[in-house]
């Protein structure tokens, strides 16, 4: 895994900046309910997200937290006030906090099934009845656009994506959170080209193919080999997923207008 207390520098600007902000903001809030109310990102990193959706919804109260250091810091920055260090296993809120919780690009980090159901059910736990808990899902797929990079990279070793939307619709039943609608969002100026992906294998972005290796040298010779080094392929498309946690009497009843404190 990267770290991203190093990360934190660059981390915005080597992942589609504000672009990209704006339309995962955007997607994650078509499925949160109108209102005013309160809403934990999770993971939030530098903030990035979590500032587009406290701007976007001005009776929205929105709490950021992050366990690295470095992340927390350039959140607190964006959103002075509002951003806690916290470890998504075990958040430091009662339960029934909050009307909504979100984790962007978390979940696929979380390789460790003890891990990923752990993040599940505290983001369960701090949602009150009724309130909604949206996700991304299935990261490593939405990069996968059908390029001459995706036909080079197709025998590149895999892990299981631990956040594959079957997988984390599962971790959510367990938890008693029930389905309640998806989305997605295209990712503008993240389209991979030949040369920074092989720049993205030499940094260990993909995760079974450390850098130095021989196996990732054979990976980048053969992408060096492309056309249009230089000319980035599609935008990936991101998926996101909303669970509702059932009202009074365990029903999940319509979707509710965000109460307020």
């Amino acid at each position: 895994m990267l770290d991203y207390e190093q990360e934190a520098g660059r981390y915005d600007a080597s992942r589609g900046g504000e672009a990209r902000a704006e339309a995962a903001a955007r997607a994650v809030l078509g499925l949160v309910p109108p209102g005013p109310g309160r809403l934990l990102d999770v993971a939030c990193g530098t903030g990035i997200v979590t500032r587009r959706l406290a701007a976007a919804r001005p009776g929205l109260r929105v709490t950021g937290a992050d366990l690295t250091p470095a992340m927390a810091g350039r959140a607190a920055a964006r959103l002075p006030g509002a951003i806690v260090r916290a470890d998504s296993r075990r958040l430091p809120f009662p339960d029934g906090t909050f009307d909504a919780v979100t984790t962007i690009w978390l979940l696929h980090l979380l390789f460790d099934p003890g891990d990923l159901d752990a993040v599940v059910a505290e983001c369960a736990r701090v949602l009150r009845p009724g309130g909604v808990y949206v996700t991304t899902v299935d990261k490593a797929a939405a990069h996968n656009v059908g390029s001459d990079i995706d036909a080079v990279l197709a025998g590149r070793p895999y892990r299981p994506p631990a956040d594959a939307a079957g997988t984390v619709a599962a971790h959510a039943a367990r938890h008693g959170l029930q389905p309640a609608g998806a989305g997605s969002f295209r990712s503008p100026g993240q389209g991979r080209s030949p040369r920074s992906t092989i720049a993205d294998l030499r940094r260990g972005w993909f995760t079974l193919l450390p850098p130095g290796e021989p196996r990732t040298e054979e990976f980048a010779a053969r992408l060096a080999r492309l056309p249009d080094q230089d000319r980035p392929r599609a935008d990936p498309r991101f998926s996101v997923r909303a669970f509702r946690k059932p009202g009074p009497g365990g029903t999940p009843g319509n979707p509710p207008a965000i109460g307020g404190d």
